[in-house]
Order: structure tokens, then C-alpha cells, then sequence
């Protein structure tokens, strides 16, 4: 072909261009992902390009065959539409890991069902609850940034209303400057409290959230009603003082799910022993407590009934043969304190003998004890306990009836048996994936 001085390179690329554009256009539409709220179905050939395509996807690493992940399709399956209605939509994708094995053993898929959350691309663990509902709250905290950037009053309520009330709200007004130590901590405390800071908003913000200076960084727990703010310094030991003190409600009842809350706090632990939390007396008592525990935040203040939760209760020499209420300082371990002369609380002005026991305690005017078995250690322990002797069970149950049917197996193949067609994943085949191996995952 002559061109006679023409522009050969031009003219060979319009039309290399009119011949591929519509192979690429082709191309892209096979990947064209629907955003309507159904889970997403990916293969080996969609699944960078999902990936690429939404800033925040859930992908479901299942098995056809697996139990566990039948129960939790039709979880995701109602969770789907609810995230993908959000301001900023979370897509639920699924993919069939034991097919895609090359797929599932990049990204250490070592069970099933195994769901993991890709934030612009970076896959992050989810370890959280399973039923719809709790998936819903769980990825809006976990795909929500480290902390928000308010600029209106508009901003600031819509903020507040969309943080899921399980969890505490920490606004920071007029604390720019502190916006990377309040990330730093927003990342730290991501999946138990939200984080915000509010650049621009008026005199009325002031007032209801009744603050009367800025920089003033205020705390919200809406499920227990509770509002606290922290005029400064806002460096970062102070900070986070702040911030553990506001993570559990002022009073925390004892019950086994709390014990775990206490583990993670090093604060001491002001501890009243009642007959029955919901007896009138025991209630105006825990209000009374609650005033204490505002001032006095170097403390956690719990309560626990003997008709809710005895068995704890007797660890501390607290029985029904007592006189109640009972008030000690516990070490959240092995050893506890008793104030002399204030072992009980009386009836009547039960406000200052709380304040006589708390200053008793600061003045050193106590008697050391030792809990009795299980400690702290031993309840939390014992929650695992139950369910590891449980497994135990189960599992030499099981080891009999395989004992059982392998004699039955072996007597069945030596006339003609039939073998199971259960996947057996120690090798992919054809792949060169030597070693890998996944196994059905319990929730």
C-alpha cells in the first residue's frame, strides 16, 4: 500500500482503533456489574474487575457443598439491598472458592464460608456476626473512614443519626488541628466507637450538645443516654484517657458479655452487690452510683444482683445469707478491697455513704481479700470452656460413628461399595497449588 507521504502511523491507527473499539467495548460490557441489591455472582475472569469496579464490596469465599455457607446465603441475601441503599453502597459479591481455587489461595481463604471486605481494593477480614441485621450495622462502622469530616449543622445531625446507636459518637468541635491523633484513634477504636470532627457550625450546635467552648471534644452514648465532653489538652495520653473512659456506659452490669468489655479496661473496678437489680431500691441506688462514677472517672462502676448472676456474686463472699447492698474495689483479677467500717450500704443516705467509701478507699483504709475460684481469668475462660468441652464431645462422638462406618465401609467395598462424592481438597490438580487446603468453617 503507497501512502505518497502521507501520515502512515495516523491513517494505521484509526483504523487498528475502528477494529478493536468495539472488541474493548464488548470487553467491558461482559463486566458490567448490576447494583440493584443482589448479590453479585463473580468467576475467576470478573472478579479483578468487581474488585476494581465498587469502593466497597463484601465478597463471600464459599463452597457448593459447605453447610455453613447454605445458612449464610440467604443472611447475605438480606443484608445486600440494605447496604447497597446507603449514601456510600457496600456490594455483596459471592465466588465459588473451591472452583476458583487459584483465587481462594491468594487471598488465604483457609475455610467456609470466609467473607472479606475490599476497601478501594485492600482486602480486610470480616470476623463479625452472620445474621442480616448485624451484617448491616457491622459494615457500616467497618467501611466508615477512621474519622468523619463534618461542615455543617446539616452534616453534623445527619452523622449522629446514622451512627448505629450500639456504639459510643466522639465529635470533635473546633479540633482540626488534632485530626490526625483523633484518626490515629479513630483506626484503633474502629470497630467499637464512631469519629468525627465538625469544622464549621453554628451556636445552636453549642447548645445542644451543650458544650460552651471550643475545642471541645464531646462523647455521646445514646444507648444509655449519656453525654460527657473533654475541654482538653488534647494531647494524646489525654486523649485516649478520655476516650476509654467514655467507651462503656457510667454503671455496667455484670453478666458474662461485660466481663469481657472490663478485661480490656485497666481501670479498678468499684463494685455494689445487690439482692435484685430490678428492685425500686436497687434502681435509685444505680442512679445514685452513676452520679459517682461522673466524678470519679478513674474508676469503672459495676453492679450485679444475686437473683441475675449469683454464681460471680459468691466469688466475692456475697451470698444470700448476707446484708445487701455490698460495696468492694476489685482489681479486675485476683484480689479485691474492702473499706473498713463501710463494708454494706444502709438505707438511708446511701449518696454519702457512697462518697464515705470512696474517700475510705483514696485514704488507704482497707482490707485486702482474694476472690474465690473462678477469678476473672476463670469466667471469661469458662466461656470457652463450655463450648471446647462441647467440641470435645462432638468430635469423639464422631470419631466413633467414622470407627463405625469405616468397618461398615470396608466390609461394603470388599462386595462392590459405593465411595463418597464429598470434595477432598488437599491438592489442586493441574494447578501446581501443592498444599492447599480449605475445611467447612464454624461461625
Amino acid at each position: 500500500m503507497n501512502f505518497h507521504g502521507k501520515n502512515p502511523p495516523l491513517l494505521l491507527l484509526l483504523l487498528t482503533s475502528s477494529f478493536l473499539l468495539p472488541l474493548l467495548l464488548q470487553a467491558a460490557a461482559s463486566h458490567e456489574f448490576r447494583t440493584d441489591g443482589r448479590v453479585i455472582e463473580l468467576d475467576e475472569s470478573s472478579f479483578d474487575s468487581a474488585i476494581a469496579s465498587f469502593d466497597r464490596i463484601l465478597v463471600d469465599f464459599y463452597a457448593p457443598w459447605c453447610g455453613h455457607c447454605k445458612r449464610l446465603s440467604p443472611q447475605l441475601d438480606s443484608a445486600a439491598p440494605v447496604l447497597a441503599r446507603l449514601n456510600e453502597p457496600i456490594y455483596i459479591a459471592k465466588l465459588d472458592a473451591d472452583k476458583y481455587r487459584k483465587l481462594a489461595s491468594k487471598y488465604e481463604i483457609d475455610g467456609f464460608p470466609t467473607l472479606k471486605l475490599f476497601v478501594h481494593g485492600e482486602p480486610i477480614e470480616y470476623t463479625g456476626p452472620r445474621k442480616a441485621e448485624l451484617i448491616v450495622k457491622h459494615m457500616k462502622k467497618l467501611a466508615s473512614p477512621n474519622v468523619s469530616i463534618l461542615d455543617s449543622d446539616e452534616s453534623i445531625h445527619a452523622f449522629v443519626k446514622g451512627a448505629e446507636k450500639e456504639y459510643p459518637v466522639f465529635i470533635g468541635f473546633g479540633l482540626e488541628d488534632s485530626q490526625p491523633v483523633l484518626a490515629e484513634f479513630g483506626g484503633q477504636f474502629k470497630k467499637k466507637a464512631w469519629f468525627s470532627i465538625a469544622k464549621n457550625f453554628s451556636e445552636e450546635m453549642m447548645v445542644f450538645y451543650d458544650f460552651d467552648k471550643v475545642p471541645a471534644l464531646v462523647s455521646m452514648n445514646e444507648k444509655y443516654n449519656e453525654r460527657s465532653v473533654f475541654y482538653g489538652p488534647f494531647e494524646a495520653d489525654f486523649l485516649e484517657d478520655f476516650i476509654r473512659q467514655n467507651m462503656l456506659p457510667l454503671t455496667v452490669a455484670i453478666r458474662y458479655d461485660t466481663l469481657k468489655l472490663l478485661k480490656e479496661d485497666k481501670r479498678k473496678i468499684v463494685l455494689t452487690i445487690l439482692n435484685d437489680e430490678n428492685e425500686e431500691k436497687s434502681q435509685n441506688l444505680i442512679k445514685i452510683l452513676k452520679s459517682a462514677a461522673n466524678a470519679n472517672r478513674e474508676f469503672i462502676f459495676c453492679y450485679v444482683g444475686l437473683v441475675q448472676f449469683e454464681e460471680f456474686a459468691d466469688t466475692f463472699d456475697s451470698t444470700k445469707a448476707d446484708v445487701l447492698p455490698k460495696m468492694l474495689v476489685w482489681d479486675g483479677n485476683e484480689e479485691y478491697y474492702l473499706v473498713e467500717g463501710i463494708e454494706t450500704l444502709g438505707a438511708e443516705d446511701q449518696g454519702t455513704q457512697v462518697s464515705q467509701f470512696l474517700q475510705g478507699f483514696k485514704e488507704g483504709k482497707t482490707i485486702k481479700k482474694r476472690v474465690k475460684e473462678p477469678s476473672f481469668e476463670g469466667f471469661v475462660k469458662s466461656i470457652m470452656g463450655v463450648g471446647t468441652i462441647l467440641i470435645i464431645l462432638i468430635m469423639v462422638a464422631g470419631l466413633f460413628v467414622i470407627i463405625y462406618l469405616t468397618g461398615e465401609s470396608g466390609e461394603t467395598n470388599r462386595t462392590g461399595g459405593v465411595q463418597s462424592d464429598r470434595p477432598v481438597l488437599n491438592r489442586n490438580e493441574g494447578t501446581g497449588e501443592e498444599g492447599y487446603q480449605v475445611r467447612d468453617k464454624e461461625d
